[in-house]
């Protein structure tokens, strides 16, 4: 195990490089075809997916634990279903998909990785403390990062339609965020309030403590229960449900990062 411990794994780095040419293959795609997704970075998108999932399961099966408490592994498995996501999209999509789309959402998961790599995330496979070791939080964490994963989609369209002036696409990109908070919101929903909850009470005996993570992850959710309240308003609909959407990604990075350095609290174990 110590020898596992101390080899470095390829996989992260390799998954860098082909979302790197995926980027670059995206942007090319853009110039080229006016808007279009291309038709290479699916295939890179789907091989870092599968590259980063495997690092999760290599670690899982040094520490034998599913290894999603570290906030090197949650950034990368993060980062793998923002990819696996934007694949989906473009799967589904086809020659309809929006190349900034997909390309904001590779931006992203480059963004994660890349904080995963930096010195904020201890890259130490170890094993989780007493209070970590639960189904529970596997099942908080991982739902979570799947709903957020979402989130990423529909924070780039809500960008995306307030710097737009094509009405015909906006209506689309209006749509997409509506659909990918759609699918995140009850996502999110179980796994960082109901999972946690339950987790909560069998690491520290209570449902709920005013934990700082707890609270800026209620704030979030309420959030995106406000934009979802929105859509009911044709008012509303467009700008200010796209400005919503944005801030209640700005505080899903809020309660993943800021809360983590800036605050201590029951969730500051590593």
């Amino acid at each position: 195990m110590n020898d596992a411990v101390l080899s470095p794994s390829l996989l992260p780095t390799i998954s860098f490089a082909l979302l790197a040419f995926a980027l670059a293959a995206e942007a090319v795609g853009l110039i080229r075809t006016r808007g279009s997704a291309d038709a290479v970075s699916p295939y890179l998108l789907g091989a870092a997916a599968v590259l980063l999932l495997a690092d999760i399961v290599r670690r899982s099966l040094i520490i034998r634990f599913v290894a999603v408490t570290g906030l090197f592994e949650s950034l990368v498995f993060f980062s793998a279903f923002v990819c696996v996501v934007v694949l989906v999209y473009r799967i589904l999509a086809r020659q309809k998909a929006l190349g900034l789309v997909v390309f904001g959402g590779t931006i992203a998961a480059v963004l994660l990785l890349a904080l995963a790599s930096s010195p904020l995330a201890p890259k130490e496979i170890l094993p989780p403390v007493p209070a970590l070791r639960s189904h529970w939080l596997v099942l908080h964490v991982t739902f979570s990062f799947v709903g957020e994963s979402f989130f990423v989609v529909a924070l780039v369209t809500s960008v995306l339609f307030l710097a737009g002036r094509d009405r015909e696409r906006r209506d689309r990109l209006d749509r997409l965020t509506y659909l990918a908070t759609a699918i995140g919101y009850p996502v999110f929903s179980v796994g960082a309030l109901v999972f946690g909850a339950i987790w909560a009470d069998v690491a520290w005996g209570s449902y709920w403590s005013w934990d700082p993570k707890e609270i800026w992850a209620l704030v979030t959710w309420l959030t995106y229960t406000v934009y979802l309240h929105t859509r009911l308003v044709p008012k509303w609909r467009g700008v200010v449900s796209s400005v919503v959407s944005i801030v209640g990604f700005v505080f899903t990075l809020f309660t993943l990062f800021g809360v983590n350095f800036l605050i201590a609290g029951l969730h500051s174990y590593r």
